[in-house]
Formats: C-alpha cells, structure tokens, sequence
C-alpha cells in the first residue's frame, strides 16, 4: 500500500525529548568529560534514567587519540557499561548529524525506543589541521602540505567569490556579527558574550583577506547530547506534544560541482559537463524540507553554520530566505535579527560559540529544541514553530535537521 506524503512525514518523525550542553570554551580537559556532563544534562532534561537508553550513537572527534575514534563506546563506558548498542560517527562537522541520523533510523526502524547521542571535543589552539603523517592521498592533508590553505584561507575566497559576484563588501559581513554577537548575549553556553560594533570589526586584525579575527570563528572546547525517543514512548511518559525531528537530511554533492568545497582543489568540472540541479549546499536544505514537508516560508528560525560572517549570507540563500544575491539586504532589513521574519542563530552560533566538531550540529539542534519549547531566555524567538539546522562536513557531508512543534 503506497503511503500518502502527509503520513509518510509524520512517520519519519521521532521526539526530541532531552537535550544538554557544556559550555562552550578552552576548559584544558579531556573531551569525554564535556560529553558526559551534556549527556546527563540531556537525560536530566528528558526525565529518562541513564539504564533506559538502548542505543548511543558518539560523534568522533578525531584529535583526541584512541578514545575519540571509538566515541560510542566511548561515552557508554564513561556513562557506566549497561548493555547498550553503540555506533561512532564521522563526518567532520556534520558528524552530529550523521550521529543523529543513525539514532533516528534506528527508533524508526523498531530497532529501540530511547538513543542518546553524544558529541563533544577538546580542539588545539590556533586553526585546525589534518592528523600528522605523510598521507598523499589525502586532500585535506595535500591542501594544508601543497599551498597552506587553512580553513580561513578558503572562508576568504568564498567571501571573495560574494564580492565579486554581488558587490559585497566588509561593512555588510560586519553586520553579520554586529547581530550574533548581540544574539548570544544570553546565552549561558556560548564562549563569547558580549557586544560588539561594525567599527571595532572591522578595526580587528586582518586574517585571510577579505575576513578579519572578529569575522571568523574560533577554535572551542564543548559537548552537546539529545536523547531521542519513539513518539509512542514519549506518550506513555506523559508527554503529548515533544519537540519531533522531521526531517535529517545527510546528502551529498552532485557531479559536477560548479563551486568548489573545501578541503578539494579543482577547476570547474561543469565546463565540460552539464552542472547539477542544485549545488551542494542549496541540496541539503532541499533535501530536508523536502522530507518535512514543508517550505522556506514555514521557517520560524533557522540556526547556521557561521565558520565565517559571509558564509552565513550563503546559508540565507541556500536555505531559500531569499533569492540568489539578497542575502545582505535581508540581513540589512533586519529579517534574520530577533524580532524579524525568520531569525538565524538566535544562539548566537559558532561567532560565540566556537567550533567544536563533532557537537556543533547537536547543539545546533540542542537551541532549535529550547526554542520551539519557548525556553531560550533572553533570545526566545516569538511563537517558534518549525526550526531547521544546517552546516556540512569535510568531504561532502550534508548536515540539516528540522525540528518542529
């Protein structure tokens, strides 16, 4: 029997019924101790005894020796060794979301009524690099090896690229975080709070032309879990109406790619090939509404991945905000501010937050979920219904979640 889409979207919907962080920062502890001290804030929060949990899925943090290639288990032994079924999960900055994806898939699946996933790091100063070793194979290490492209050298030619294309210029990105700035003012898990203005931006130190120190994002240490569970045992705890995940969208790029991701080195592809329908990122984004049901439109916040104050003009775009070439009008008319149409990183994101890799996507969806329960104090936005995550990870991985109430 062919299942109609209104019913196959609320099949594929799971309840969000805890989640937790640790604060973000440079704590000097090892990352397992983060994740532990998020996992239990989420059991907290989702009133479940650890010895409920069937499935925990870790995101790996691929810094931190043995332990961190194992997260699963790892967080499992940490916990107290109960039986439960494991899964690790990498995929760089959208390892959250894989995580996410593989507990979901298995409380659908019948498998389990209650996954904790669990996604923590203890990140080293300065930029992030590959693992030591010769590796020539390998494009994240060939990029670093061959022409010293760190992350911020690439965050400077997709700036660059918005410039050339749209007329952008430094004072619009400033803007950019002008407002997440302002936004994780009252955010008791973000690193960075406090206020800062266009002038002192664009006054800050300049690091991979045209992006300057307060127009990219650092490097953190931080943790962030959500315990996800069956709809049907979420109303047996007395719980009618949780928070549902909708949608997990893991995709990645179509063949040929006409901009090019980090951390590949190419020329364009689509000179001898007809381009996709849709580029990488605009394709997560679809991929999620589209298994949601739902459109741009019925966004009441979206919370983005802001390695850089222009990328986020990117996401506005790839989300569908707005059309191709408007995302600093729509910044600049004050839409994605709290208070406007649909507001982005209300968390205040990774300006105040930081990277730390394998939690990112989780805490993005750990804001997404206090929102929708109208808990985000000091930056609720008003009657938020539906909220989508978004970033990617190294290598082609999508990352997009959407939650709604």
């Amino acid at each position: 029997m062919e299942v109609e889409a209104g019913d196959r979207m609320t099949a594929n919907r799971v309840a969000a019924l805890g989640v937790g962080m640790h604060p973000w920062g440079k704590w000097g502890k090892n990352f397992v101790s983060y994740g532990v001290v998020a996992a239990r804030a989420a059991l907290k929060d989702a009133g479940i005894a650890w010895s409920d949990v069937q499935f925990v899925a870790g995101g790996e943090t691929v810094r931190n020796g043995y332990p961190g290639y194992v997260a699963g288990a790892t967080f499992a032994q940490a916990l107290g060794w109960s039986g439960a079924r494991v899964a690790t999960n990498y995929a760089a900055c959208a390892s959250g979301a894989q995580a996410i994806d593989s507990a979901r898939a298995r409380i659908l699946a019948g498998l389990c009524d209650v996954a904790l996933v669990v996604g923590s790091d203890t990140t080293p100063k300065g930029f992030l690099a590959p693992s030591g070793g010769e590796r020539r194979t390998d494009a994240d290490w060939l990029r670093f090896r061959l022409v010293g492209a760190t992350n911020p050298t690439y965050f400077g030619l997709y700036a660059r690229r918005r410039m050339e294309l749209y007329g952008e210029t430094e004072t619009d990105w400033a803007q950019v975080k002008v407002k997440n700035a302002k936004h994780g003012l009252a955010n008791p898990n973000a690193r960075y709070r406090k206020e800062v203005s266009a002038d002192e931006v664009l006054a800050s130190a300049m690091v991979s032309d045209p992006l300057r120190l307060l127009q990219i994002c650092t490097t953190s240490d931080g943790a962030a879990a959500v315990v996800l569970t069956s709809l049907e045992f979420a109303k047996r705890h007395g719980i009618a109406d949780p928070v549902k995940v909708a949608a997990v969208s893991t995709v990645t790029p179509t063949y040929p790619q006409t901009a090019i991701e980090m951390p590949y080195l190419s020329t364009d592809s689509a000179a001898s090939v007809a381009p996709p329908e849709r580029l990488f990122r605009d394709a997560i984004a679809h991929a999620a509404l589209e298994e949601a049901g739902i459109g741009p439109e019925d966004l009441s916040l979206a919370e983005v991945y802001d390695l850089s104050t222009a990328l986020e003009l990117d996401w506005y775009e790839n989300i569908g905000l707005c059309k191709e070439g408007e995302a600093a009008r729509l910044l600049h008319d004050g839409d994605t501010t709290l208070g406007g149409r649909v507001p982005v990183n209300p968390s205040g994101g990774l300006a105040c937050f930081g990277e730390a890799v394998p939690a990112q996507a989780i805490a993005q969806v750990c804001e997404v979920t206090w929102q929708l329960r109208g808990q985000a104090e000091g930056r609720q936005v008003a009657n938020a219904k539906v909220g989508l995550t978004i970033n990617q990870g190294l290598f082609g991985h999508g990352s997009s979640v959407i939650c709604v109430r």
